[in-house]
């Protein structure tokens, strides 16, 4: 259904661009979903009060337009004027007055004024004329073949109009950034990477979580399948972003209201590093997916700014700017993930080799994981994560025993091509093959202790980091594989034997065909 209900929209898209016609379609798939569980949740409360008796009918319908009988459950209240039905009445009218367009901007204003944590954050832009109103009207009843009638997902568990209609926003969050190319990365980051990254991290339920460019929010939907997969309250957690881009700030916003995730994402899109909305915030996890070596940061506006503990970041590159303002984050005991351009690793320009160099020997930094190309589809340029952890080996309950010690992840041939450009990592790969093996490093994993896999992982003291020069590339400390055995293969001693038999056959027979050749040689001779 959601493949096919993306393919149809795209076909109405026309000529405008895949960044501009994301906001119209987004926008009306949040205005279905808050519709749909303001329905879902007026048919239980219905269901209750006449079961409970003693109403009247004028009574029941009074009660069932209450704001707060919504807003209290954490639903989210729709003006009549604004639901779903009066959208679609209208997307069906030719009649004078007010334009589809013009209707739809009305109900974004009239959800907003409803509801003050939305506020400023909902798209009014269908009376604009970038899509005209024909284009406009199938568009709302193409969305309006989305059903959220209860159903089971494939864990067993049910499914409502949250659920579902979470599911069809990311899936189209990531059309879009498909379509829109190198733009797309921006707000979007490849789920398999955010799924990673989240099972390194391991967010639970109490903490607070942290993301300084968080695009569209698509960290926290997974820290919260993750809290929730793992048996606590999604609920429970306190949620901190921050995002420049206006309209990505916008998507984020209603995409976390979509998954029923309560967030501060500031009062406005602003720039992290010269406009922080989060300033006194301590964090239990911080994690992003910041733009690759931005060098128009405005680093030259912050000369020594406080969080440069470790040194100044190069005005040309951002990368040792986004790490040392993560670090600045961190709450006693807390963990930080970033992904990062792989030049991040090693270089030693303009002072950012001294700046890791003052990191590892904090002891911050915890693991190093290179990933494979192609996972990306906003740039070619090879990736790795971060990760840091604060108090590791002293403090820190969640690192134990491996003070001044950091692990090495070699992840760069993992992966299956999801088409022809596009790799992305596998669950096997993702909870298994790195998961548990950090867990395992970390002394709390209950299938067996930590062991070293040459050419995959290894645990490397800071001394021998050191002797590297404080090089950080996964490549140079893991090793080389060992080949396989072959369980068929035939023991040393025996190849030894064999072959050493077969060589003295040969040098016998090498010495017959000598004699042959010279006697055949001499009755030539005796010819002549």
């Amino acid at each position: 259904m959601k493949s096919i209900l993306w393919k149809s929209a795209d076909k109405l898209r026309g000529s405008l661009d895949a960044a501009s016609y994301k906001h119209f379609v987004l926008g009306l798939v949040f205005l279905k979903y808050v519709s749909a569980a303001m329905s879902e949740k007026r048919a239980q409360l219905e269901a209750e009060l006449r079961e409970e008796g003693g109403w009247s009918d004028e009574d029941v319908l009074v009660t069932l337009e209450e704001r707060t009988e919504y807003t209290g459950a954490g639903i989210f209240y729709v003006p009549p004027s604004a639901r779903w039905d009066s959208i679609l009445e209208k997307a069906g009218a030719r009649v004078e007055g007010q334009t589809l367009g013009e209707t739809i901007d009305a109900a974004m204003r009239a959800v907003e004024a409803q509801n003050p944590a939305l506020k400023k954050t909902l798209p009014k832009i269908y009376a604009s004329g970038q899509v005209d109103e024909e284009r406009l009207s199938g568009l709302v009843r193409l969305l309006d073949r989305l059903v959220f009638q209860e159903q089971l997902g494939d864990d067993g568990r049910r499914k409502g109009a949250r659920d579902i209609m979470g599911e069809v926003y990311e899936y189209f969050l990531a059309e879009f950034a498909l379509k829109e190319g190198r733009k797309g990365g921006e707000y979007f980051t490849p789920e398999s990477v955010v799924q990673l990254l989240v099972e390194v991290l391991e967010p639970q339920q109490g903490e607070r979580v942290y993301d300084p460019a968080c695009g569209s929010g698509g960290m926290f939907v997974q820290a919260e399948k993750f809290i929730e997969t793992h048996g606590g309250n999604p609920l429970n957690v306190s949620v901190y972003g921050q995002e420049l881009n206006q309209t990505t700030w916008q998507l984020a916003h209603m995409n976390l209201a979509i998954h029923g995730i309560e967030a501060n994402l500031g009062d406005e899109p602003a720039d992290t590093f010269r406009n922080d909305q989060h300033a006194g915030l301590k964090a239990d996890v911080v994690m992003a997916n910041p733009p690759f070596n931005i060098s128009d940061w405005g680093g030259e506006l912050l000369g020594m700014d406080r969080r440069w503990v470790y040194g100044t970041p190069p005005v040309g590159n951002a990368n040792y700017a986004w790490l040392q303002h993560m670090i600045s984050k961190l709450a006693p005991s807390g963990r930080a993930g970033v992904v990062l351009a792989n030049g991040s690793m090693s270089s030693k320009q303009s002072g950012e080799g001294d700046i890791r160099r003052g990191m590892v020997d904090d002891d911050l930094v915890m693991c190093m994981i290179a990933l494979p190309g192609q996972l990306f589809r906003s740039t070619q340029i090879p990736a790795c994560l971060w990760f840091l952890a604060e108090g590791k080996g002293r403090h820190s309950d969640w690192v134990r025993g491996r003070k001044r010690e950091v692990l090495f992840i070699d992840a760069r041939e993992f992966g299956v091509m999801k088409n022809r450009t596009l790799r992305e990592l596998t669950p096997e790969e993702i909870v298994v093959r790195i998961g548990d093996t950090v867990r395992a490093w970390r002394g709390v994993a209950s299938g067996g202790a930590y062991e070293d896999v040459p050419g995959f992982c290894a645990s490397v003291t800071l001394e021998v980091i050191a002797e590297h020069d404080y090089v950080l590339t996964p490549g140079r400390y893991v090793g080389t594989a060992q080949p396989e055995a072959d369980p068929d293969a035939e023991p040393v001693e025996t190849k030894i034997a064999r072959l050493t038999v077969l060589l003295r056959e040969q040098f016998a027979e090498s010495e017959r065909l000598a004699k042959v050749v010279d006697e055949q040689l001499g009755r030539v001779n005796g010819q002549d």
